[in-house]
């Protein structure tokens, strides 16, 4: 067999779609790139805000004339650190994302970045908070911690997850995405 023949058409096709087949699977689609980097934040949008304590509080109130209400003791505890492992988990799939180009590249570590912003936060200011709710601890304890939290990084958060929603919007629409952004 000459050279020529070992370049033939044939292998060399599909030589060619299988190297197009394996780097394809390796790559997100723009819409799984899109649900990994920006779409799973929904679960922080609510980081630093009243939102959050009150759901948190929420989930230890008992009312006596509802026995089914009767509660643990660690409802928000555990309401929380199952969030947290979510967050976790989200985190893990961003790092893994193969972002090709720069605008992908940006959202990535714009993404990758909130995600290590609140998750501290939740494993230690929020977590205590959700204790002191499962404790029925005093009102102005808790405030503190939420005002704390605020004060900390409130601002931070919120320029960073602007920052994130920007970039998708434009993500989305240069992708033919289609969102429902809550307008």
């Amino acid at each position: 067999m000459n050279k020529l023949q070992a370049l033939s058409p044939k292998p060399l096709t599909a030589i060619l779609i299988l190297l197009s087949l394996f780097l394809s699977a390796c790559s997100e689609t723009p819409e799984r790139f899109f649900d990994i980097a920006i779409l799973n934040t929904n679960m922080i949008n609510d980081f630093a805000s009243a939102d959050l304590a009150r759901h948190l509080n929420d989930e230890t109130k008992e009312y006596p004339d509802i026995p089914s209400s009767k509660k643990k003791g660690n409802e928000a505890t555990t309401n929380l650190n199952n969030k947290i492992l979510y967050l976790e988990q989200s985190l893990e799939k961003v790092k893994k994302l193969s972002a090709s180009g720069d605008k992908e590249k940006e959202i990535k570590a714009l993404s990758q970045q909130l995600y290590e912003l609140v998750i501290p936060v939740y494993k230690n200011e929020y977590l205590a908070y959700a204790k002191l709710c499962d404790s029925k601890g005093s009102q102005s304890a808790k405030d503190e911690i939420i005002n704390s939290i605020d004060q900390k990084y409130g601002a931070r958060f919120e320029q960073n997850f602007n920052a994130l929603m920007e970039k998708g919007k434009a993500y989305a629409h240069q992708n033919n995405i289609q969102v429902n952004w809550g307008k």
